[in-house]
């Protein structure tokens, strides 16, 4: 896996970040997506390993467009300076929890969780937490889990959600916007030699939060059928 040459046109085109210039080097491009595709399909054998659910996810399915939607956007470079992939049982547009590849100069990273999930299905998510709460201890407060995953969520509400006491000891479990994780790496953890088993490791971290959250997403999905 080439891995360094995804790096060094990711650096390229940020700083030519126009359609000329792309148009002109088409022909790496297309190289760089089939070494980024090859590297997915590797990370979806390796995760199969130990998520079932996983196995028979096509690498089609879990890629996105590098072409940048700028419609309702101030910033209008045409093209994403980073290539990512979301490797989920359900399909990348589903709520339920999958795994995500990041990879750009200075910002790489592996991710998942539940993003941006409706109100009723997120009210559902923190009742679950809620009532299964030793068990949900147990999953984020373990020094395996946090070694890669120190915080669920990136944003917070400030006080207590409606319909839950703000007197609830755990209460800042609650108080996530959406229930994500993710792990920020340096660029050379994606051209290690021993890549796919350091994703591994921190995979099936994520594997026992998801399949908590994921539970609960099941049940909301039949009960809203």
């Amino acid at each position: 896996m080439d891995i360094p040459v995804i790096f060094r046109f990711l650096e390229e085109l940020s700083t030519h970040n126009n359609r000329e210039w792309f148009n002109e080097n088409r022909d790496k491009y297309e190289r760089v997506r089939l070494i980024f595709e090859d590297f997915v399909s590797s990370v979806i054998s390796t995760i199969s390993l130990f998520d079932e659910s996983i196995r028979g996810v096509e690498v089609k399915d879990c890629t996105y467009r590098i072409y940048r939607d700028t419609r309702f956007s101030p910033d209008k470079t045409p093209y994403k300076t980073h290539l990512g992939a979301y490797i989920n049982a359900k399909g990348k547009k589903s709520q339920h929890c999958g795994y995500y590849i990041h990879i750009q100069p200075g910002n790489c990273l592996l991710a998942g969780g539940s993003i941006c999930p409706p109100p009723k299905l997120l009210k559902a998510i923190r009742q679950a937490i809620y009532d299964n709460i030793d068990e949900y201890r147990a999953i984020v407060e373990d020094q395996e889990f946090k070694k890669y995953f120190p915080v669920v969520g990136d944003s917070f509400l400030k006080t207590a959600p409606k319909g839950f006491p703000k007197d609830f000891e755990y209460i800042d479990y609650l108080k996530c916007k959406e229930y994500t994780c993710a792990h920020h790496v340096a660029d050379n953890f994606f051209t290690s030699p021993d890549v796919l088993d350091r994703i591994g490791d921190v995979f099936k971290q994520l594997k026992r939060f998801g399949d908590f959250t994921n539970y609960t997403i099941d049940e909301f999905e039949e009960s809203e059928n």
